[in-house]
């Protein structure tokens, strides 16, 4: 595996040496960016890290602030590459995990072998505004979970996103766009997928995973998709506002969290029962300001897991809903302030403590979401629990 990545790496460089000599992309472009003398093929490989430092507290009632801790990392180390193969409409997307966070989840279902690839997919153009996607991908869930980590408006995703998204499976998506009116866009996306997460290579467990989601924009495109990215960077010039909704149901899921979590393992094999996720979620940008809105529902026809003797197995689906709101106002200067605020709701059958969490962003885009400071303080309320504040602080480079 080893001398693997080191071919691998000795190979990058060769190519990125030979092609600088030519012509460099822009910083944020990619490292290496090119076309087939025919124009039948196209790729442009980047990489991007993100350095990252936490600091936690537990609150206590008679001691204030307790049991700190910290801990430096690199959260995430990856590698892209994307373009066409034989025509522009036929589009690929190729990305590589190499942090620790990134390939961690080895099991007998991945073969036991570090989960490397995050992104590995197929988009045809056939016809008109139809695209199909073939391979593995993020499904299309709620809105904060498909904004890549890269243009993230604070250092992290919420808890709400942690807990209920439906992240990257295997499988087919297809996806449609027309206009309503001149301004009036109607985007819809369905995806039928494995269900049992990324990497998964022994075969099927349980049943399918099925993925409907439908976005309105009444006022048309966001400038350089900004829907799907954290921050008003290009102060859009008239309000730009994307709702939409997403109906997710993994038919005979064998894990607590639909197509992540644990396994649920019993007596025969492993429990199985249909967990249904909902998400309604919009996002709102004009002038600087931004706000993001999100709401996750997730329900199971059975959350216990038992044996077939009917005994519990100890495995529960976490089951619940979630609500995240969270805003900002970009200065001319490319400071940002933001605000979160995260409530946790669990079912009862759960035996989980709800959670509230409050969290206060500063950021500094050198050059956007490519070359950017941020840092944020968060307060976590836990009823009958253990209260927190977090202090974060990351930095983020894309070449």
């Amino acid at each position: 595996m080893k001398l693997r990545l080191l071919a691998f790496g000795l190979v990058t460089f060769f190519c990125i040496s030979s092609y600088s000599q030519v012509e460099a992309p822009k910083f944020g472009k990619g490292l290496l960016n090119i076309v087939g003398k025919d124009s039948t093929w196209s790729m442009k490989f980047a990489m991007r890290m993100q350095f990252l430092g936490v600091a936690t507290w537990d609150k206590s009632t008679d001691d204030g602030l307790v049991n700190p801790e910290q801990n430096f990392l690199v959260r995430r180390a990856r590698l892209k590459f994307d373009g066409f193969a034989y025509s522009p409409k036929l589009k690929y997307k190729f990305e590589l995990g190499l942090s620790n966070r990134d390939i961690s989840g080895a099991n007998q279902f991945t073969s036991n072998a570090p989960r490397y690839i995050l992104d590995a997919v197929i988009m045809w153009n056939f016809h008109e505004n139809f695209e199909l996607w073939v391979g593995q991908t993020k499904l299309p869930g709620n809105i904060e979970r498909v904004i890549s980590s890269g243009n993230l408006q604070q250092v992290d995703r919420s808890l709400l996103n942690s807990r209920f998204n439906i992240d990257r499976d295997l499988g087919i998506q297809l996806r449609h766009h027309f206009n309503l009116t001149d301004t009036f866009l109607v985007r819809e996306k369905l995806a039928i997928s494995q269900g049992e997460g990324r990497n998964i290579t022994s075969g099927n467990l349980g049943g399918h995973q099925y993925t409907a989601r439908i976005e309105l924009l009444p006022f048309g495109k966001f400038e350089s998709k900004g829907d799907y990215s954290g921050a008003d960077l290009k102060r859009e010039e008239t309000p730009k506002l994307m709702l939409a909704a997403t109906y997710d149901s993994n038919q005979n899921a064998v894990k607590t969290r639909s197509n992540m979590g644990s396994y649920m393992a019993n007596d025969v094999g492993f429990y199985e029962t249909t967990i249904n996720t909902t998400f309604v979620d919009a996002m709102f940008k004009y002038n600087g300001f931004s706000l993001m809105g999100e709401y996750a529902h997730r329900d199971a026809k059975d959350p216990i897991a038992k044996n077939s003797d009917g005994s519990q197995t100890g495995d529960i689906v976490l089951v619940g809903n979630g609500l995240n709101l969270q805003s900002g106002y970009l200065f001319k200067n490319n400071w940002e302030v933001s605000g979160r605020y995260t409530d946790i709701n669990y079912d009862n059958v759960t035996r989980s403590n709800n959670q509230n969490q409050y969290t206060l962003g500063l950021s500094k885009y050198l050059l956007g979401h490519k070359l950017k400071v941020q840092t944020d303080l968060s307060y976590l309320s836990v009823p009958n629990g253990t209260d927190e504040l977090m202090y974060r602080l990351q930095m983020d480079v894309h070449f």
